[in-house]
């Protein structure tokens, strides 16, 4: 199979398109064609070794996927070859920069036709994240205000109408170039970042959810009213501890399964969530998508797509 891996850690030059084994499915697992796959953030934070040290190359990166079921290992009587699935890999499982992966039977969720490999590769580990946050972790509730923090982004663009649906109030923050693409997601006010500083102009918030990490981690507890509680995803492992007492500062515990995957299906017919904007890459060019993922800048998702 075809593949963008990497040998060693570094820049985005160290990512290499060349051949790799077939992967073989072991009992439980099945074997899915890839059509898609989209780059997150933490990718380039594993190539670069930020999150931790591998010692085991080649290495391919990549955490969520959509395509088609080619092998069915031992025990498996959910799935039949053919089968259009997405899913995410498990904690610790990487290998979607690939024509081909092996994975867990029972985290992956069938794909329905209305919703193209693209889109489902761009919602599944951003609308799985949002979905964790947002409902299991923030536990946001109908009169509420949010701070969505960094719309544009897809996990954050996700969180925004799923925040209008359950009947929040929400505000983000985005840059001028993306005020009016975030206001379309349904957020109610949004916060140019460069123009404007957050935390003086807003306050008594009940809950932020906080996707950028940086100095605007900490500074988001500023807006909190008393009691107000805050999710990061942005500030690694844990989440960061606030100045102040009398707020609570959250890290989602983005576990894989599939009913998770299979409520961001339920959102997403149902005329609830949009995928996002998405800008296509070939896998061969996963270096260039690589490098525009870690410049930060562009809103959506970016998605290599294999077939």
């Amino acid at each position: 199979m075809k593949a963008a891996y990497m040998e060693r850690h570094g820049g985005p030059e160290v990512l290499k398109y060349g051949d790799l084994p077939d992967p073989v499915p072991k009992p439980g697992e099945i074997v899915v064609d890839i059509h898609a796959a989209s780059i997150n953030g933490a990718d380039w934070r594993v190539r670069t070794g930020d999150y931790a040290k591998i010692s085991t190359f080649p290495y391919v990166l990549g955490r969520d996927f959509s395509g088609i079921v080619s092998a069915v290992g031992q025990g498996v009587a959910d799935f039949r070859v053919g089968d259009p699935v997405f899913a995410v890999c498990e904690v610790g499982q990487e290998g979607t920069y690939a024509e081909k992966i092996a994975i867990k039977a029972s985290i992956v969720a069938k794909k329905p036709a209305g919703i193209s490999h693209v889109d489902a590769a761009a919602l599944a580990l951003a609308g799985l994240t949002a979905l964790v946050a947002v409902e299991d972790t923030l536990k946001l509730k109908r009169g509420e205000t949010i701070l969505i923090q960094g719309g544009a982004g897809g996990v954050a663009g996700f969180a925004i109408q799923l925040a209008k649906h359950i009947g929040a109030r929400v505000i983000s923050t985005a840059s001028a170039a993306n005020v009016d693409y975030v206001k379309s997601l349904g957020a109610d006010q949004v916060i140019d970042y460069n123009a404007q500083d957050f935390t003086k102009v807003l306050s008594g918030i009940d809950a932020v959810f906080e996707t950028v990490g940086g100095d605007v981690a900490q500074r988001s507890f500023a807006v909190l009213k008393p009691g107000g509680r805050a999710a990061f995803i942005a500030s690694g492992a844990q989440a960061p501890k606030p100045e102040r007492g009398d707020v609570q500062s959250l890290r989602p515990n983005v576990a894989r399964d599939r009913p998770h995957l299979e409520r961001i299906v339920e959102l997403v017919t149902s005329g609830v969530v949009k995928p996002p904007e998405v800008r296509r890459y070939p896998l061969a060019q996963a270096v260039e998508a690589q490098k525009v993922s870690q410049g930060r800048h562009f809103r959506g998702k970016l998605v290599l797509v294999m077939r």
